[in-house]
Formats: C-alpha cells, structure tokens, sequence
C-alpha cells in the first residue's frame, strides 16, 4: 500500500471511530457525574488523581500506567477499584468515559491529547503542553475538529490571586509594563545518578518511549528523570519557566518578537543533557522578559517580577505583593559627591501598595483548577487555561530553548508562523514520531514539517 492510500485508509479509520464515539457519547447534564480515566500516576499525577477526586461529581472510570507500581499506587488511592489500561488506547475506547487526565512525560502529551480528542474524550493535560511547537498545532487542529474541551494544567490561572494580580496589571495599577524577570535556582551538583521507581519491563519501556526515538532499556531515562533528556523533555525551560512566562503573557497578551539565549552543561556530571545553566531574553512588543535557571548555584533570587513604570508585582502561588515606585523627580537622582544629596522632602508614591496573601497551592489553585475544567466538560465552554494560549505559552519557551541550542537570536514570524530565515531553527520545532506512532498522528491530524 502507497504512502497516500495508507494515509486515506487511516483517515478513514479515524472517520468510522469519531462516528461511533458520538453515537454513544453521554451528554452531560450539569448534575451529571463525569467520568474520568488518569494516565500516568506519578509526582503530578497522583496530586490530580487526589484532586479530582474531592469533586462530587467526578467518578475515578480508569487508570493507565506502564509501571506496574503506580498502576497500583493508582488503583489503591482511587478506592473503587477503576478499570486498569496498561494501553492507554484501550481507555479510549471505552464510551462511558467522558475525560482523559493526561500526566504523563512531555513527548506524550500532545499525541495522547489528540487521539483522545479524535476519540470524543474532553482533556486535561499537563504542562508543558508540547515537546516540539508545531504539535500545538496539530492539537488545535484535533481539538477544533472534534469539539473538545482542553484545559492545559498551568493551574496558576485558577488562583484568586493570580486573578487579582491579573487584573490590577491589566487596569494599569503597576503603571505601563516594561519588563518581568523568571528565575528558577537550586544546586544539585553532581547531578542525578539513581533511577527512581521499580525498573519496567521490555515490553513496559518500548510503551514508555512512544513516539520518542528507541533506545535500550535505560532505568536513568524513565519516571522522574525524563525531564533531563531531550528526547522526552526540555529541561527546566517547558518544566518550570512554562507556569510563569504563562502569567505574563496572561497578564499582557503579548508573545515575543524575538528571543536570544545562552546555554550550558559544564558542572552535572549525573546522567541527562539538558542545561545546568541557562539565560534568555524575550523581545515582546512593549516590554522585555527575562528567564534564568541555574541547577549548580541556588543563589539569588527565583520566582516572578512584573515591572511597570509605576511599581513592582512580586507573585507567586502563596501571594503577592505591589510595591510601588517613590515619585522622586528625575534630577533629584542624580548622584552629588560634592555636595549633601538634596532631601526629597515628603514622599509621595506612584501607585498603592497592595499585598494579597495566605493561599495554598493545592487548595487554591490545583482543586480550582479541576473545578474549572469539569464545569467547562459540563458547559462546553472554553476553560481558563485554554488550548490556543497554552500554545502561546509553549511557544516562547520552545524559541527560548531553540535560542540556547544554537547560540543565537530567533526571530518569531507570527504571521508565517515560522522562525523568519532560520531553516535551523525552523527544523528544531518539529518533530518526527516513531512507527507506529507516526500513523497513528497522521490519522487525525494533518501533519506539517515546515
């Protein structure tokens, strides 16, 4: 059979399954239960199979998992022994099951996300949304065709605060923003050198790599440490950067022009590749950004600044705080050496101060963020953390990491939706899948390499 008539025949394929999927498709009531299945039971995925289950109208329907621990760490904790799926396609196929939780290693995310999509399923998937930019795409492209709902798992979002703060930025309070600094910084040298969790099967580890390229069993690239290797991840860019240039490109609306970073692996000698250090700067249309992580050096600050030409919005999942800039003229700053500084006389400021504190990340943000998305499945309406600006947000951190690879500026065609003259950079934000997972993709989705 030639390549086109695969194609046609996979397609039909897809066409009969989303066919039967909504012929027998609940429709949900806003009382009705929804049932959901969970694939992957690990750091993240546990915490969501713990929240979805404070919901009253949430039924834990099924669980999937390659490792036959955390199957049963999942099964146990769900307490009405769920249906277990060591394929995860076979959780698809159940009608009665109305959502999928997808907390699995990144390069699962977006193919899981659209085979569930073309299956009739709603999603919850985790953060980063994409391993490689163009699968947002391809995630759009499945999530529109068939009517889903997709609520990305950037929780912060769902935080009364973080909706605050939003909306005290977006109302000028911080005055006209024109910067935000990220910064994430912990030592860990000499690196990562014990695999975490029970080994897995042969058969387990071709069913944890997916679409990724096959290698030999490697216990080191499994479970948490996926994270350091970039087949599966990309390193504490998409891992922690993603919930934070998340927030200001809510808070703005923006996304960068142009992205430059710098990046090495000099101190870890544990296993992985991805950078112990690594400095971007985001070239938004009114303002700059600038991201910082360090694995070998916990100094300095970390977390989220927003800079506005009014004062200063320091947030993170406990609180935040504005602190304001003092209204001192401009020539009473400039340096006197030779003569006493003049006093500025009484102080004015030129905002308010504003200090809102006391959450709780689990409480406040994840359970809310649960809420959101099964009132959305319920409505139909688009959840707080939409598909087509978690793209956005994957997307700054993919230039940011296509920056640092190659040692250079990136410049963002958004209306080619392309990196402009850069075919090296270009070819660093797709992918290609491993058979037969690449059919599988090219079943539903019409996929681009450009």
């Amino acid at each position: 059979m030639s390549t086109s008539d695969r194609r046609a025949f996979l397609k039909t394929l897809a066409v009969a399954s989303l066919a039967t999927a909504a012929s027998t498709r609940r429709v949900l009531g806003a009382n009705d239960r929804v049932r959901v299945g969970f694939i992957g039971i690990g750091l993240i995925g546990k915490r969501h199979l713990l929240d979805f289950q404070t919901q009253p109208d949430c039924e834990i329907a099924g669980i999937s998992e390659v490792s036959d621990e955390r199957m049963d760490e999942g099964v146990t904790a769900s307490g009405n022994n769920p249906a277990r799926f060591p394929d995860f396609r076979r959780m698809l196929d159940r009608p009665d099951i109305d959502a999928i939780v997808v907390s699995t290693p990144d390069h699962w995310h977006a193919l899981m996300t659209i085979l569930a999509c073309a299956a009739g399923k709603d999603v919850y998937v985790e953060k980063p949304l994409t391993h490689a930019c163009r699968e947002g795409e391809w995630m759009l492209e499945a999530a529109n065709a068939h009517k889903r709902v997709v609520q990305v798992g950037t929780q912060q979002r769902s935080g009364r605060h973080y909706q605050r703060a939003r909306s005290l930025v977006r109302d000028g309070h911080i005055g006209d923003v024109r910067g935000a600094s990220i910064g994430a910084f912990r030592n860990i040298t000499p690196g990562f050198t014990k695999p975490v969790g029970s080994p897995l099967s042969a058969a387990q580890w071709d069913m944890w790599l997916g679409p990724a390229p096959s290698v030999p069993f490697d216990p080191a690239r499994g479970l948490y440490h996926f994270r350091w290797f970039n087949d599966y991840s990309g390193g504490q860019t998409t891992n922690l950067l993603a919930h934070e240039i998340d927030i200001v490109q809510w808070a703005t609306g923006e996304v960068p022009a142009r992205v430059a970073a710098f990046a090495q692996r000099r101190s870890l000698t544990g296993f992985g590749e991805t950078p112990d250090v690594l400095d971007a700067i985001f070239d938004y249309p009114t303002f700059l950004a600038s991201w910082s992580s360090r694995e070998v050096a916990a100094g300095g600050k970390g977390g989220l600044e927003i800079y506005g030409t009014k004062g200063t919005l320091s947030i993170n999942r406990r609180g935040f705080e504005i602190t304001p800039d003092k209204a001192l003229t401009p020539e009473s700053q400039i340096p006197r050496f030779t003569q006493p500084q003049a006093e500025p006389g009484a102080v004015s400021y030129r905002t308010e101060t504003v200090k809102d504190e006391g959450y709780d990340q689990v409480r406040d943000q994840f359970q809310p963020h649960v809420r959101n998305f099964l009132d959305a499945v319920k409505s139909r309406q688009q959840p707080v953390s939409d598909l087509a600006s978690a793209h956005q947000t994957s997307l700054a951190c993919h230039l940011a990491n296509v920056a640092g690879r190659l040692g250079r500026v990136v410049n963002w065609d958004a209306t080619r939706n392309a990196i402009a003259g850069d075919p090296d950079a270009n070819a660093l934000l797709t992918k290609t899948y491993r058979a037969p997972w690449d059919r599988e993709l090219a079943a539903v989705v019409t996929v681009t390499r450009g």
